[in-house]
């Protein structure tokens, strides 16, 4: 009799009627693990780290031979041998076992269109269900699955749509798309494929609808809750992500406070002034192009090209047009010769005012245009949205005094040290006593008393109570306002509301998906609810988007790759810190961990001199860890280290 190992939904063992075997989880799981690894073979210590962690040696030891007794006795009782041993290996017969575990490299053998049928099907279920485990090594070698998962759908989604011709494939295609939107739904390589496979304007719509629930959504959650009259709903409770039972039960927001909250834009089909026939073609192409870029972006809405292209002709009418669509900016652009050179001339309108906010001319003439277009296309798509999204800053009603020490204030809160906390605090308090309702001014002053909490290590309550309410009046005040919902995230997780944390940090990464700031934040939101994997994708997100980014960023990931048991990692982000000193402790940890004593008292005799009364057992009382092994191992560290 056949037998299946079924990973996607329930990890179960099924007989060739489909029909479940009893069979042990943890037994089951070291099957999949093995199917995973070079040889199907795996020593006993890895096996043991990887199903139950750093747990005592001795214990698990015993715990593994009873498993692998039990296994075996049941693969007498079903008439198979998929599991053996012999001294210290355990080994998996590939061939006496199928399973549906995607493996790199499986997916060149199959047809593209069959591959992704089987991919859509498996991957709209959880891998592993509801099996977990705590180890390190587990939480690594999950990940790893999630990115061969992603890896293998991506590029069967990006062969099969260049053979994609009856309907049938096409919609393959969109269920698949979906699929690859939940799972990055916010990375700028997953989005340019996309929206170069689908080039039609209902198809690039579709899914830039997908992508833009998420916002909307919360939108709705915002404006539900500050309409609310209910004492509760005005302490914040920041709202989760839209699949959560709570947002559903919000107040619908009126289509016309969505289009409030987010700039509109018409791209006029340009002008083409240019004797080059080339020039001539490719002006239809390359406006169509920018419209597409911008629908990858989420701080704007997009009049859609064809009827941009209607009004286009019409210029009797499009007065008209723009104010009865509520059309907040107009980009209209124009290819022509400058002497002997071919160039794209692009300006942004503010329509309410009639006023030029940007105008930049682009030289087409050393490139190929059919090949770069995109390129081109691309760059304007980000330099319009992002003067967009600076252009409505400015137009807020600031005291621009107010905002002058806030920017002197920010300058501060680059580096982070003591001093520079409270030089920073300094600022944005004369800012508030000039405007007191100034939510970027209130969310910095929130951080400076999170972070003054973090590095004097003392536990002080207060700090945290004090950055919980200045963030929660950013929030009151500005209910868009990404930062006061990261501050205020950043309060909540320090006193160990983990879920509260992680739903202000969704709502702040919602309403700024390129805030690399934000991210990074919500990297360190993951590190503490002890997801390091997580954590490491996003932060280094937010250093691909902020390169020259402050310590923290390079704190968060060196904490991660410490979760994660990769010390020589954690201890390279250290060393790109400007001030490596900040994260001492992290260092003596890290040291300590890979059997280097003397480097590690280095680090120990330099934090005390700021910090004699440091003491391991009350600091990790008091910063926040979700699972016991994430303390456990940095009081492991700090231990050895000579704390």
């Amino acid at each position: 009799m056949a037998f299946v190992l079924k990973t996607f939904g329930r990890l179960q063992l099924v007989d060739e009627d489909g029909n479940p075997v009893p069979f042990p989880e943890k037994g089951l799981l070291l099957l999949a693990y093995l199917l995973t690894t070079d040889q199907g073979s795996a020593d006993r210590t890895t096996l043991v780290s990887f199903l139950w962690g750093d747990a005592d040696k001795d214990d698990t030891f015993a715990t593994l031979r009873k498993l692998i007794s039990r296994m075996k006795a049941r693969q007498i009782e079903l008439g198979i041998n998929i599991l053996s041993s012999q001294g210290n290996i355990v080994t998996l017969d590939r061939a006496s076992l199928s399973s549906d575990i995607l493996l790199f490299g499986t997916e060149e053998a199959v047809e593209p269109f069959s591959q992704l049928k089987h991919l859509v099907t498996l991957m709209n279920q959880p891998f592993l269900g509801p099996v977990h485990s705590h180890s390190r090594q587990f939480q690594r070698w999950l990940a790893e699955r999630d990115i061969c998962h992603i890896e293998l759908l991506g590029n069967t989604l990006r062969t099969a749509s260049r053979l994609a011709q009856s309907q049938m494939e096409f919609e393959l295609l969109r269920k698949a798309a979906v699929i690859l939107f939940r799972t990055e739904p916010k990375d700028p390589a997953t989005l340019q494929m996309l929206i170069q496979i689908f080039q039609a304007e209902e198809e690039v719509a579709s899914l830039r609808n997908h992508f833009e629930q998420r916002r909307n959504f919360i939108l709705r959650g915002i404006a539900a809750r500050t309409r609310s009259d209910d004492d509760d709903a005005k302490s914040l409770r920041p709202t989760s992500a839209p699949s959560k039972p709570k947002l559903g039960a919000a107040l619908p927001l009126e289509p016309q406070d969505i289009r409030i909250a987010i700039p509109r834009l018409v791209l006029l089909p340009p002008k083409n002034q240019s004797v080059r026939p080339q020039a001539g073609l490719l002006a239809a192409s390359l406006v169509e192009d920018i419209t597409i870029g911008f629908c990858a972006l989420n701080s704007l809405e997009v009049i859609a090209p064809y009827s941009a292209v209607q009004i286009g002709h019409h210029l009797e009418t499009q007065k008209t047009f723009f104010e009865r669509h509520r059309v907040n900016y107009i980009l209209d652009t124009r290819i022509s010769n400058t002497g002997d050179e071919v160039t794209l001339f692009a300006q942004l309108i503010f329509f309410d005012q009639n006023q030029i906010v940007w105008a930049e001319r682009f030289s087409l003439d050393h490139m190929d245009l059919v090949k770069d277009r995109r390129v081109v296309a691309r760059r304007i798509a980000l330099s319009v949205s992002s003067e967009i999204e600076r252009h409505e800053a400015l137009r807020e009603d600031l005291n621009p005094i107010a905002y002058h020490r806030y920017l002197v204030g920010r300058r501060h809160l680059a580096r982070l040290t003591l001093p520079n906390l409270r030089r920073a605090r300094k600022e944005m308090k004369a800012a508030l006593s000039v405007s007191p309702d100034f939510a970027p001014a209130l969310s910095s002053t929130a951080r400076t008393y999170s972070k003054e909490w973090l590095l004097t290590a003392r536990g002080d309550i207060e700090l945290l109570q004090t950055a919980e309410t200045l963030a929660k009046h950013a929030t009151e005040t500005r209910p868009d306002f990404a930062d006061g919902y990261r501050e205020f995230g950043v309060a909540k997780l320090l006193q160990g509301a983990f879920d509260e944390s992680a739903e202000a940090m969704e709502v702040a990464e919602s309403l700024a998906p390129h805030y690399a700031d934000v991210i990074a934040d919500y990297a360190d939101t993951l590190v503490h609810c002890s997801l390091p994997a997580m954590a490491l994708r996003k932060i280094e997100r937010a250093i691909e988007l902020n390169p020259l980014c402050p310590d923290t960023y390079f704190w968060t990931a060196a904490g991660a790759n410490y979760a994660l048991g990769e010390f020589e990692a954690s201890l390279d982000y250290i060393g790109q810190m400007a001030d490596p000193n900040l994260a001492d402790r992290l260092s003596a940890a890290n040291w300590a961990m890979l059997g280097r004593q003397d480097k590690a008292r280095v680090f120990v005799r330099r934090f005390r001199e700021g910090n004699p009364d440091f003491d391991v057992d009350k600091w990790l009382s008091a910063v926040p860890s979700k699972e016991q092994w994430h303390k456990d191992l940095y009081r492991e560290g700090l231990k050895k280290a000579g704390f």
